[in-house]
């Protein structure tokens, strides 16, 4: 018994098929959408994959741009099917391959939630590869002059300027480091060197920050140095003093940023699924329709359509029966083979 069966007549058959053509048109722009999302995608990566400890993963916008690419053929094929579905001669010539394209609508729909579900999943190895990425940038941003670290000062103090961030947890971590070169330090200071001998791996620290920490909405001048030594200011407790700099870290910043970013995606492929199911169910519909109609030579008689065949129980276990019987022959076929040589 056929599941979920409908009664359908021309004007019916008409209103669906126009329907569907509109629908797959406009699943034709999602899929440009969508490959349009991997492409930005790509280049906010690309943008900071010096930050990233160059493990920033590229599957999830290179995916993105292969599921909107295919998007755009399958749907625009689904609209032709629809569109020559008006004219029953040119419909045969789609017959025999439509249980294909059904069988690959499915599929699709398949890989559009594993595409929706690595969006969501992305957030936490990003999350590592920052840590790791912005620890490291912060170590090289005083090596202007070494080939291939020369930006990243100039990277780093944007980043902190567009995301209105500091450091990587906070402003402290610029403390741990020497972000100011050697070059730059003049060692017959006493002050300088006093700092140098004093650490133990004889790097030049100071509770600093760098320019790119200010905040330019403060009041008040912004206090780069000494930022922990109130007696080194007027008027000024850094316990209790809303500092002028950002207290946010760069990876909280850079982690909602592309967090939210990718949970937009994902919800949006979700939402295409939900369209590609009802244009995939309404072609069903429409398929089954024309095939069981009363009268092939008469495009106004009645038919029936259904979503399946037989019910889902009958479905499942023909597939299965399918399934084991293609291993069956497999079987075979490698019995028959061993036993030639024998």
């Amino acid at each position: 018994m056929a599941l979920m069966p409908m009664k359908f007549d021309l004007a019916k058959r008409v209103k669906l098929a126009q329907g569907l053509w509109l629908l797959y048109w406009l699943s034709v722009m999602a899929g440009i959408l969508i490959f349009s999302m991997g492409i930005f995608f790509k280049i906010e990566l690309r943008k900071r994959s010096e930050m990233m400890d160059n493990n920033e993963s590229h599957f999830v916008p290179n995916l993105l741009i292969l599921v909107g690419l295919v998007a755009c053929g399958v749907n625009a094929f689904g609209g032709k099917v629809c569109h020559d579905s008006l004219d029953t001669v040119k419909f045969t010539k789609w017959k025999t391959m439509l249980k294909t394209y059904m069988i690959g609508c499915v599929v699709f729909c398949v890989a559009l939630f594993v595409t929706a579900l690595l969006c969501f999943l992305m957030q936490i190895s990003l999350h590592f590869a920052l840590a790791e990425g912005l620890k490291n940038g912060m170590k090289y941003y005083k090596d202007t002059d070494t080939p291939g670290r020369c930006f990243m000062k100039r990277t780093l103090d944007m980043t902190q300027i567009e995301f209105r961030c500091c450091g990587n947890n906070n402003y402290k971590d610029w403390f741990e480091i020497q972000w100011i070169s050697n070059r730059y330090l003049d060692f017959s200071n006493d002050e300088v060197k006093d700092r140098v001998q004093s650490n133990v791996e004889g790097k030049y620290l100071m509770e600093s920050v760098p320019f790119s920490c200010c905040n330019p909405g403060s009041p008040r001048p912004c206090i780069q140095h000494h930022l922990t030594n109130n007696s080194a200011h007027y008027s000024y407790d850094h316990h209790t003093e809303d500092l002028n700099i950002w207290t946010r870290g760069c990876r909280e910043a850079l982690v909602s940023y592309y967090g939210g970013m990718m949970n937009s995606f994902g919800a949006f492929v979700l939402l295409f699924i939900i369209m590609q199911a009802v244009v995939t169910v309404g072609l069903q519909y429409l398929t089954t329709s024309l095939e069981t109609l009363a009268d092939p030579e008469n495009p106004e008689s009645e038919s029936e359509g259904w979503l399946l065949e037989k019910s889902v129980k009958e479905t499942l276990s023909s597939i299965m029966t399918k399934i084991k019987s293609l291993f069956k022959g497999n079987q075979v076929q490698e019995g028959d083979a061993e036993a030639a040589p024998t």
